[in-house]
């Protein structure tokens, strides 16, 4: 994966990215239990990579080897799908804009 499409993505994909560091950082009940849903899945995908080699960010793994996203945060994304677009193995809950939504109606408890 180059560093210009790697940067690409991210930028394109940055709402997603901080909705799952802030769900990462800020853990809530919902992201935490969709998170481990997604990661039984994941876990059982062929293009997990648990070593890092495709990791967008080095040292983050586990990640997606098909997107290289650091898996920590991406599952935590309830935005967010699977990056396997002929057979997704989850998709979203949510749209970012409902996530949105729901912080600022109920505040980060």
């Amino acid at each position: 994966m180059k560093t210009n499409n790697i940067l690409f993505t991210a930028w394109k994909n940055r709402n997603q990215i901080f909705e799952g560091i802030k769900n990462l950082a800020i853990k809530n009940h919902l992201s935490e239990k969709v998170a481990g849903d997604r990661m039984v899945a994941c876990k059982a995908c062929p293009e997990i990579d648990l070593e890092g080699s495709k990791c967008a960010v080095p040292k983050t793994q586990p990640c997606c080897g098909l997107c290289g996203c650091s898996l920590s945060v991406k599952l935590r994304s309830l935005s967010s799908m699977c990056a396997n677009e002929k057979d997704p193995k989850w998709l979203p809950v949510i749209t970012h804009e409902q996530e949105d939504e729901l912080d600022r109606k109920y505040g980060e408890e």
